[in-house]
């Protein structure tokens, strides 16, 4: 076989219908087969490296290297990561996968955000890193001043489900896999356990990724009727698995936006079947699971009878208060809502990733400002959150500059931040002064988690909810392992609509 001269890595051409992208790896062309008219896969479309492409044109038989094609590939304005073709360029931005499509009827730009207040959250804070011995033993007598009172042990509610007993005990399984199952029948569990499995519901899935937990759900509902599954996640994911699902007495749908911009009452099978909504997720890192509780209980569940579009986006033009939105949407919902029914039937979601959270999208901002805390505050507890999960590390003087570096943030683009917590941050437990022990920043983080989940604890009461706080699962499977339920108050079970 002949060596192309355009390429010294790429020995001969792709077979007739293949893929034209060389895998140096492999030492051999891809082998996908490629659409009529195409070059490359659709996996291997978006290669930026022009040497990584020895057949960028063909003129009949002919394939053409960089030297013999005079065209220019510039990087496509929409997305860097891949390029294209100058002379097509307007033909590509009209297909482009990045280009800004048109907004689906339950997009409403940020209608669960919360309210801005620019004024409490000033420009620019120091890391944690930074501060003085003096200002960290300050924050520190705050938070052990606003946690005083609060119980630090959690009940244990390590649970299964026997619809998980056979993947449990799959001997094909690895480690990841069987702390990942573990952790799903424990949720599923609990799900069972507050009697929110059952015929004639909507489960909405936050944070969805693969959709694993809404699979073992239905599994578990076996042929319950009338049961639908709507699976939020704003990016793009491999290998989902709710696309196996084909029973006819369940339905999946799933929604790739932000849940930020989730409006649950325009979804058309919650506005026309009425079905009662459980909320659940697994993992749903820091800011998503204050969207989601907000989209749920206060844009969902109190605002539950159909409005038009005018005055949902001028209550966010005008910032009213979230009291006055309440308020106003409880009003109009009273006449038509049947007095047993619970729009949101109940709330299961594992939490996880604090330093992520977001004042201004926090729901418990009320109960901050009662313990006499405010936006600084609040930024330096979630970064010192963190310390829960990787205070356990040595400290600076232990570990090198290199591997701190090297480490950094490498677990924040998995799935479900669950591999034991053992991250580094710019404000984690390496990076401060000699002033705790490694012990002491683990329950100082504990404490900071623990607040802020106190003060979406406070936010579901004053909602009509009754929620808790319990252990879900052994922190030897996951560091991240505080569940969040709740029930509409006066409900052992969730009410249907025949």
């Amino acid at each position: 076989m002949a060596t192309s001269a355009t390429s010294p890595h790429a020995p001969g051409f792709p077979a007739e219908g293949r893929c034209g992208y060389y895998v140096e790896k492999k030492k051999r062309f891809c082998r996908m087969v490629v659409a009529a008219g195409k070059r490359f896969c659709g996996e291997h479309a978006g290669a930026a490296e022009v040497w990584y492409r020895p057949t960028l044109s063909r003129v009949g038989n002919k394939y053409l290297g960089p030297e013999e094609d005079a065209r220019k590939r510039i990087l496509c304005p929409l997305d860097p990561k891949h390029t294209v073709y100058e002379d097509q360029l307007a033909k590509h931005l009209k297909k482009c996968n990045s280009r800004e499509k048109p907004k689906p009827d339950f997009y409403i730009q940020d209608i669960n955000a919360g309210l801005r207040d620019a004024t409490e959250i000033p420009e620019q804070l120091v890391p944690i890193s930074s501060l003085s011995e003096e200002q960290l033993e300050k924050l520190i007598k705050k938070l052990r001043k606003a946690s005083e009172g609060l119980n630090s042990t959690l009940k244990d509610h390590i649970m299964s489900h026997p619809a998980l007993h056979d993947a449990l005990n799959d001997p094909k399984n690895g480690d990841s896999a069987t702390k990942h199952l573990k952790q799903q029948a424990s949720i599923l569990g609990n799900i069972e356990n507050l009697k929110l499995l059952g015929p004639r519901r909507c489960f909405v899935e936050f944070g969805a990724g693969k959709g694993k937990l809404s699979h073992w759900v239905d599994i578990a509902l076996k042929d319950a009727e009338k049961v639908h599954f709507i699976l939020v996640e704003k990016v793009t994911t491999r290998f989902k698995v709710d696309g196996k699902h084909r029973k006819k007495n369940s339905v999946f749908e799933r929604l790739q936006i932000d849940i930020q911009h989730l409006c649950l009452n325009k979804i058309p099978v919650l506005r026309e079947e009425k079905l009662p909504v459980v909320g659940i997720g697994k993992h749903l890192c820091g800011v998503a699971t204050d969207l989601a509780l907000r989209c749920l209980v206060e844009t969902y569940a109190a605002s539950f009878e159909e409005r038009n579009e005018e005055p949902l986006a001028k209550r966010i033009k005008n910032d009213k208060t979230e009291k006055e939105i309440y308020t106003l949407a409880k009003e109009g919902n009273e006449k038509n809502v049947p007095e047993k029914w619970n729009p949101v039937a109940g709330i299961v979601i594992a939490l996880c990733c604090h330093h992520r959270c977001d004042w201004r999208h926090y729901v418990g901002k009320e109960y901050f400002r009662a313990l006499g805390l405010g936006a600084v505050e609040f930024h330096y507890f979630q970064r010192m959150s963190s310390w829960a999960t990787c205070g356990m590390r040595k400290t600076s003087l232990e570990t090198s500059n290199s591997t701190t570096k090297r480490q950094d943030n490498q677990n924040d683009d998995s799935e479900e931040h669950d591999d034991g917590g053992y991250r580094i941050t710019d404000d984690g437990a390496d990076c401060l002064p000699g002033l705790l022990s490694v012990e002491d920043k683990k329950k100082i983080g504990h404490l900071c988690k623990l607040l802020i989940d106190q003060g979406r604890i406070q936010y579901l009461q004053q909602k009509g909810f009754s929620p808790a706080l319990q252990y879900y699962t052994d922190p030897l499977v996951s560091l991240e392992n505080v569940l969040l339920t709740a029930l509409p108050n006066h409900s052992s079970s969730p009410e249907t609509t025949a």
